[in-house]
């Protein structure tokens, strides 16, 4: 019961009597130094601390996130799928600090000499399933069939 009243009367009466709220959290809200029993200097530089902190929490999720998106776009680039410009925008961001996986840039690599030689004249008569030796019976037979069309004419004039 006294709990009950404490805590609907406590803060109202706390503030008509001008009780400090020492040892507990700033009007803000904020934490002071008393409320975290250190003093002015040992609180300062545990403020530091925290924005240091958070600070390089901050850059290595940024440099994750980063990594993400590249891998995001070597993959796109390796199965031709269109690009993201939020993943473009998220890789120029971060620079070339980022790391992409060794397996797939070796792949994507691997990929692109293979399209080049295929893409090239050789890549293509290597590439194409042609039975020269039915070609070449194909165009001696025709070459005969033509010779003897040929002669038929002739004696026939």
């Amino acid at each position: 019961m006294a709990f009950l009243l404490q805590h609907m009367l406590g803060d109202k009466l706390k503030n008509m009597t001008g009780g400090s709220n020492e040892g507990e959290e700033n009007v803000d809200g904020k934490e002071t130094a008393a409320s975290k029993g250190m003093s002015r200097e040992e609180f300062e530089e545990y403020q530091k601390q925290l924005i240091e902190e958070k600070i390089t929490r901050d850059k290595e999720f940024a440099t994750k996130k980063a990594e993400r998106a590249n891998l995001r776009v070597q993959l796109r680039d390796k199965y031709r799928i269109p690009q993201s410009a939020q993943d473009d925008a998220t890789v120029q961001m971060a620079g070339d600090d980022l790391d992409v996986p060794e397996e797939l840039a070796k792949m994507v690599e691997e990929d692109e000499e293979q399209e080049e030689m295929n893409d090239s004249f050789m890549g293509k008569l290597q590439n194409m399933d042609v039975d020269f030796d039915s070609i070449k019976a194909k165009a001696q037979s025709t070459m005969t069939e033509v010779k003897q069309a040929a002669e038929d004419k002739c004696v026939m004039m």
